[in-house]
């Protein structure tokens, strides 16, 4: 039987329930959520199960959604199943407080430097990384700078025009 979104869906859903949420087809790709605890369980479970096959993971990256309280930043993980050609979107949310997402770089070993460069720029704390320190960025930097707290221009400047930059 060919592997499809809803099938994999049907066996995310059977194996988690109601940890798995919000599932999605954007452009012919899964896309789903669960709880930050669960983050490992649910990668090892798509990598490990042996009619799912998600050994590879494409890419890792953070976000910030500023506006939702609670869960204002997210690790997305973009996962590939090479056998089928088939691809899915997997995301787990945390409060910009409590940053501590679990590694998945025992799992995956591409994930060390993608998880490295999330936390240069946003933050997030991945447990259990082995090496977890900044990698694009100087170690001296005190903030984090893809969070979105600060304006993007100086709203004061007046050595501009705004018509030269086709906003006027």
């Amino acid at each position: 039987m060919a592997l499809n979104n809803e099938t994999i869906q049907n066996k995310l859903v059977e194996k988690f329930g109601d940890q798995v949420l919000n599932f999605s087809d954007a452009s012919g790709i899964l896309s789903f959520e669960s709880p930050k605890e669960n983050n490992l369980k649910v990668l090892q479970y798509l990598y490990e199960e042996p009619s799912l096959g998600f050994t590879f993971l494409t890419d890792l990256c953070g976000v910030n959604y500023p506006d939702n309280k609670g869960a204002e930043l997210v690790v997305v993980y973009h996962l590939h199943n090479l056998i089928e050609n088939i691809r899915l979107r997997f995301s787990v949310s945390t409060p910009i407080e409590e940053t501590a997402v679990f590694t998945a770089s025992k799992l995956f070993e591409s994930a060390n430097w993608m998880e490295r460069e999330t936390y240069d720029f946003f933050g997030i704390n991945f447990i259990g990384h082995p090496n977890l320190k900044r990698i694009l960025n100087v170690d001296e930097m005190d903030y984090f700078p893809l969070r979105k707290q600060y304006p993007l221009e100086d709203q004061t400047r007046i050595d501009k025009d705004d018509e030269m930059f086709g906003r006027g």
